[in-house]
């Protein structure tokens, strides 16, 4: 049986002003059909400090959140080191190689979008973008942001519409978290 491919997500953060704003989007297709309208991707981690989002596989996500979660909490861990063990362990450890997903992570002080190959990106504009419209999504926020003086969280929604208007696998049910 042939392998069948998934796409699904849009991931938006963006920083501005003393906030930062973690969007994604709720549709899940499996190959050309939707499966799923209301998916939630974005969620709180830490105790509420940190804001995530995951795109790819859906079990592979929640499983990163977890082991993100964890990491976190030992010790009130800052989101740079946790995010940085995490993205060790996941590139070492035999079974975490094969999750196929990532992550954008956000706290007060910084942003990251993490990988299975060892990747710990901050941006250097404080936005960033993952997933099927996350190209879409990015292009509009850093234009809002460059053009406009409109706040973190009016961009994350204006951007995230217009990727869901390109992106075959992005929709308008949109989960949004906010830290100040």
């Amino acid at each position: 049986m042939a392998k069948v491919e998934i796409h699904s997500t849009t991931i938006l953060s963006v920083r501005r002003a003393g906030m930062v704003v973690v969007a994604g989007d709720g549709q899940v297709t499996l190959g050309n059909t939707i499966v799923k309208g209301g998916a939630k991707k974005v969620r709180r981690l830490g105790d509420g400090r940190v804001i995530g989002g995951f795109a790819g596989s859906a079990a592979d996500g929640i499983a990163l959140f977890e082991r993100l979660d964890a990491k976190l909490r030992e010790q009130r861990s800052p989101l740079r080191r946790a995010a940085v063990e995490l993205a060790k362990e996941w590139r070492t450890d035999r079974a975490m190689r094969k999750l196929e997903a990532m992550l954008v992570v956000a706290d007060a002080d910084g942003t990251y979008i993490l990988s299975g190959s060892g990747d710990v990106i901050e941006p250097d504009d404080g936005v960033c973008a993952i997933g099927s419209g996350g190209p879409y999504a990015l292009s509009a926020a850093r234009a809002l942001l460059r053009h406009s003086d409109m706040s973190a969280r009016a961009i994350v929604d204006a951007a995230m519409g217009i990727a869901g208007e390109i992106c075959i696998y992005t929709n308008a049910s949109v989960t949004v978290e906010e830290l100040t």
